[in-house]
């Protein structure tokens, strides 16, 4: 298979930074302009979060001292004003610095083309959430079909040109077709659940399995997980898809098979070695330390209930 050429993310090298617009337009660069931001649009649909945290700030701190190193990227639009394709945490950053403006590279790019660049720009963040991963996927994986000009079924087994799409998404993504195709199921969570994805409080594979229930038996869910304190194991999560498919769930189906005990949930006891090890014979494998324990126990349980029997004689 031929290696597809990689997209250009027009990302600015060290010597292009200071660079004349004679001289970008020498070398074929794209143009630097100052836009105003009360003029940039942010993107439609943008999967990506804009947090505030302390590498905002530290971007922040950066742009006052530097300003915007690195060009952001727009789409210029009819009205007259811009889109913003790259640069949300740039752009965020220089309202939070009070600019007025930002250095951008304003592109020509049909709605596809500007999808498709968007993702890939911000995929070289170092933290991405599920719920950012799921939506950029999706709408990269539509975006591609458009321009294919080929219509697939997300919900199906892919067959030919199905598979090309998801294909080309996980090649880009470095995943597999199957978890892109995972990941893309996580946009049927109602937004309660999603983020309990994002928060590391259900799993990425049981919350797989619940995308496949209705609105209203996630919302369901979300009540009894809130009254429960409990998340779905992936057994319980195949559980919960299996009778809504049967139409059979419901609240009572949820609640009892989320206050059923889960392996990681029953009581674990641990003790140091070192107070254990003077009480267990030397010939005693440390792999039969757990039995032999509990026989010790056992016999010590029948000593107390024999002094009980023979108090109780007296």
């Amino acid at each position: 298979m031929a290696e597809r050429p990689k997209l250009d993310l027009g990302l600015t090298g060290y010597d292009e930074l200071f660079m004349t617009d004679s001289e970008r337009q020498q070398n074929k660069l794209p143009r630097i302009h100052d836009v105003p931001l009360e003029l940039i649009d942010d993107f439609p649909g943008h999967p990506f979060k804009v947090r505030m945290d302390e590498d905002m700030q530290q971007l922040v701190d950066s742009i006052k001292e530097r300003g915007v190193l690195t060009p952001i990227t727009l789409r210029e639009k009819d009205d007259g004003r811009y889109e913003l394709v790259s640069g949300h945490r740039r752009k965020k950053a220089c309202e939070l610095a009070g600019l007025t403006t930002v250095r951008a590279d304003i592109r020509n790019m049909t709605r596809d083309e500007a999808i498709i660049y968007m993702v890939e720009s911000n995929f070289q963040r170092s933290q991405i959430l599920p719920s950012e991963k799921a939506f950029s996927y999706k709408m990269r994986y539509e975006a591609l079909k458009r321009q294919a000009g080929t219509r697939t079924d997300l919900t199906g087994d892919p067959v030919g040109p199905r598979l090309k799409t998801a294909e080309i998404v996980a090649q880009d993504a470095k995943e597999s077709a199957t978890q892109i195709k995972r990941y893309i199921r996580l946009t049927e969570l109602i937004p309660e659940i999603l983020e309990m994805v994002d928060e590391g409080k259900i799993a990425f594979r049981p919350a797989v399995e619940i995308s496949y229930l209705t609105e209203l038996e996630q919302r369901w869910l979300h009540e009894a997980i809130e009254y429960a304190d409990a998340t779905p194991s992936l057994a319980q999560a195949i559980k919960l898809k299996a009778f809504s498919q049967d139409k059979t769930l419901g609240p009572h189906v949820i609640e009892a098979l989320l206050s059923e005990e889960k392996p990681n949930q029953r009581e674990k006891f641990s003790f140091r070695a070192d107070r254990l090890r003077r009480f267990i014979p030397e010939s005693v494998p440390f792999s039969q330390t757990e039995d032999f324990v509990c026989k010790a126990l056992a016999h010590y349980q029948q000593f107390l209930e024999r002094q009980r029997k023979d108090r109780g004689d007296r």
